[in-house]
């Protein structure tokens, strides 16, 4: 359906972001007869909301936030079947996204226009860049070093373009922990606690967090800011007990945030950090989301005002544990704000199941419990190999669920064609990487199965154990062709689909060919599926290539491109003993000789593992 937005009637202050909007999806919006003219009314005395109402070929959209209207545009262009009246209410005050730009990949400038754009379609009224260094600090040269850090222009450049859309752009930071990135370097080493947690109670650390919240917030509109200090674990038991002695975790986190807190202060910034720290160190298993730990009263009277708490969970499927934990937080005196994941860490493509499962219970209860902030996280943890825009179908539902009590599936479909141009069940399809056949629960098992199987040596095959007897070569095969029906979007997943088809069983039909002494069999596998994997995955690289560049700066690549080199290389080498072995200038192939034991009893084919590109590329442990 085309669109004929009504120019002479729009209120001003829409139009240059619908032309941003017309120019994203050129074939939507038409000057014809055949096109649907739609007129955009600002009522802000209604409801934060919009409402749709139609009169023959004319459609009338009355709305609310500046979001309201582009929400409502977005849904409007994903209505194939023509559009139907409606009335929306936002649930929630603020809607955002946290989206990491701290590991490997920092997203480019215009995919994180085109990021705004596809968020204001669905409604989202908020965006945090995860900065932990990958931002300008003047007179810090090593802050970002040679990792695609984001300039002061760039940022301001990005808050006017979400402002376009009604869009608030929030720092966000790290002022304690996961600051290995900068506390590298030895021009920081004496504000080392740990090797990730900075140095509490020292004056040269909040002269550097003075400059680094005054940098962070500098290019934003918002007063707000996030400063992260979560999972600072060993806080107080490096460097700190050297120079202050033993002291109460508790205490060393309460004084710290009074600190950064102050310095906020004296910017007029509001700061928000994450609650998990004072559950954990109240937790006799060191356990976030442990019901029975006890948070001493001391320390709850001490912590500080005019800081708000984030509850971050992203792994209960029931509303009742979300509720629990709310009300611990209410208990602590404060009103959080709540966020759940998008499942994209540590895999190649968003795991849609957990994230569907997860999120509908987060929100629930949320709404349940009259949250009024929400936010959902997009994290790349362990070199951000994941596309991270295949989260943009999580995305899609985490934002009905703030526009609805119930998501409608075709509702949910039809507005992620609006925001998106995607189809929502191919996303879903892609999440067949991970969510194999032979995993019986896939809303519940976090496997990332396509990245062990891709980069685990192809001789030293270290999870092999756990698929004994499972075959997932049919399944890859159809996956492969499926998604190349899919187009752009899905060009990846696709390659590496067939990557795995002829990867997944490939050490062990050579380990059995090679113990039955089938030389003809070894020779059919080498000419066949090793060759074709050489390819396979050569393309594979050349795919992950193209989208790393159109979609980030070209820092962290290196990282990625390093497992591909050394898979490359490994691949050469099987080639190379394999024909040694049939030609005779070798007696044997001890690699294939060796039993593969399950070294992971944990995981079985029923539940299979999640690892990280380190622990499953080779048994060996070098330092």
């Amino acid at each position: 359906m085309q669109l004929k937005i009504d120019m002479r009637t729009c209120p001003t202050d829409l139009k240059q972001g619908l032309a941003e909007i017309e120019a994203m999806f050129p074939g939507r919006f038409a000057d014809t007869q055949a096109a649907v003219t739609v007129r955009m009314s600002h009522d802000p005395a209604r409801a934060p909301g919009h409402a749709v109402s139609v009169d023959g070929d004319v459609v009338s959209v009355t709305y609310c936030r500046t979001v309201d209207a582009f929400r409502a545009i977005g849904r409007l262009g994903g209505a194939d079947g023509g559009v139907e009246p409606h009335d929306e209410m936002a649930r929630f005050t603020t809607q955002g996204v946290m989206f990491d730009t701290s590991r490997n990949a920092v997203l480019n400038i215009d995919s994180a226009r085109a990021l705004l754009r596809h968020l204001a379609l669905m409604g989202v009224n908020m965006l945090m860049l995860y900065t932990e260094d990958t931002y300008e600090v003047p007179d810090e040269p090593f802050f970002g070093y040679l990792r695609g850090r984001y300039t002061a222009d760039e940022l301001k450049g990005l808050d006017d373009y979400a402002a376009l859309f009604g869009i608030e752009m929030i720092p966000c930071i790290q002022a304690l922990g996961h600051l290995e990135q900068i506390l590298q370097w030895p021009v920081y080493g004496e504000l080392q606690d740990n090797r990730r947690v900075l140095l509490a109670d020292d004056e040269k650390t909040y002269a550097l967090l003075g400059r680094m919240i005054a940098a962070a917030t500098a290019p934003y509109r918002s007063n707000r800011i996030h400063i992260g200090m979560d999972e600072a674990h060993g806080i107080g038991t490096g460097r700190f007990k050297e120079f202050f002695g033993d002291q109460e975790p508790f205490d060393i986190l309460n004084r710290h945030l009074r600190r950064v807190r102050d310095i906020c202060t004296g910017l007029d910034l509001q700061p928000m950090i994450w609650s998990d720290m004072y559950f954990r160190l109240g937790s006799a298993t060191d356990d976030y989301y442990d019901l029975e730990a006890e948070i001493p009263d001391r320390v709850r009277e001490a912590i500080p005002d005019a800081v708000d708490l984030v509850y971050w969970d992203y792994y209960h499927p029931d509303r009742q544990f979300y509720a629990a934990m709310i009300d611990r937080h209410r208990a602590l005196g404060v009103e959080p704000l709540i966020a759940g994941g998008i499942w994209t860490w540590g895999r190649f493509w968003a795991q849609l199941p957990i994230t569907l499962e997860k999120t509908a219970a987060c929100m629930g209860a949320a709404r349940d419990k009259g949250v009024k902030e929400a936010l959902v996280t997009i994290w790349g943890d362990d070199g951000t190999e994941c596309d991270l825009f295949s989260a943009l179908a999580g995305l899609q539902f985490f934002a009905e669920h703030g526009y609805a009590d119930d998501v409608d599936a075709d509702v949910l479909h039809s507005n992620f064609r609006g925001s998106c141009d995607a189809d929502f069940a191919m996303f879903t399809a892609a999440s067949g990487l991970d969510a194999v056949p032979c995993v019986e629960e896939p809303a519940v098992c976090i496997t990332n199965i396509s990245k062990i199987l891709l980069w685990q040596d192809p001789f030293l095959s270290l999870y092999d154990p756990v698929l004994a007897g499972v075959s997932l070569r049919q399944h890859y095969e159809e996956l492969a062709a499926k998604l190349a029906t899919g187009g752009d979007w899905l060009k990846m997943p696709a390659q590496l689909a067939r990557a795995l088809a002829l990867k997944c069983e490939l050490r062990r039909d050579l380990a059995a060919a090679y113990a039955a002494g089938d030389t003809t069999r070894l020779r059919a596998l080498l000419d066949g599926d090793v060759a074709a994997l050489g390819d396979a995955v050569d393309k594979l690289w050349h795919c992950h290539r193209d989208l790393w560049f159109d979609r980030y700066k070209p820092f962290g690549w290196e990282v990625i491109e390093g497992r591909y080199g050394g898979l490359r290389a490994r691949l050469e080498t099987v080639r190379t003993r394999l024909e040694e072995y049939l030609a005779g200038r070798i007696a044997a192939i001890p690699e294939l000789e060796v039993q593969l034991d399950p070294g992971f009893p944990e995981a079985d084919s029923a539940c299979l593992p999640y690892s990280n590109y380190d622990r499953l590329v080779t048994p060996s442990k070098i330092k």
